[in-house]
């Protein structure tokens, strides 16, 4: 059964249990789920057909939430992260981490810029995986009549805030210089002014 709520309450017990949800983020709507519980990403994988060695982007409230994974981030990537919007990737030595990092020693990190849904990162107390909502090379769906269209019933909830046409996130790593991975709702050129 395909259940669609309006708002993100009923989806904390939803995650917490080890659920996979649709809803909006800042930039578009995503398959959301516990960064924490490997069950739960790989079954963002398998809703998403996604390519096995292409890590998630995951969602954190603040930057505290770095001390799970090890990370102590630079001053540079401190800054960066609370700009919010922007995502942000780092090494990371941990290898429990390996199903979400693929092979790759690192992840990317972004504090979202959407209160409701920093709130829900709250309340869930975990950080959250969050592709955008839509199969490997398919369009991002607008709205969640689009995603109930590729995800059906194989999804635990809909989060419906309506339309949401955004870009996707700009995806930057910090070596000695900024290096722009995916130029998306921020433009490189504000990112590297901002510092």
């Amino acid at each position: 059964m395909i259940k669609i709520k309006k708002d993100f309450d009923k989806a904390v017990e939803v995650i917490k249990k080890g659920g996979v949800i649709v809803a909006p983020t800042d930039t578009l709507y995503g398959l959301l789920a516990d960064a924490l519980n490997k069950k739960a990403v790989e079954r963002v994988y398998s809703l998403k057909k996604r390519s096995p060695d292409k890590p998630l982007i995951i969602l954190i409230p603040s930057i505290d939430y770095l001390s799970i994974f090890g990370i102590k981030p630079s001053s540079v990537e401190e800054k960066l992260l609370e700009r919010k919007g922007i995502t942000v990737v780092m090494d990371i030595q941990d290898s429990k981490y390996e199903y979400l990092h693929r092979g790759k020693s690192s992840l990317a990190f972004r504090i979202p810029d959407y209160k409701p849904l920093i709130e829900f990162i709250r309340k869930v107390e975990k950080p959250l995986v969050a592709p955008s909502a839509n199969p490997e090379g398919k369009t991002p769906p607008e709205d969640i009549k689009k995603a109930v269209e590729y995800f059906g019933d194989k999804v635990d909830l809909y989060v419906d805030k309506g339309k949401k046409k955004g870009l996707p996130s700009t995806i930057v790593k910090v070596n000695k210089d900024i290096k722009i991975i995916r130029e998306g709702s921020i433009p490189g050129q504000e990112i590297k002014k901002m510092l």
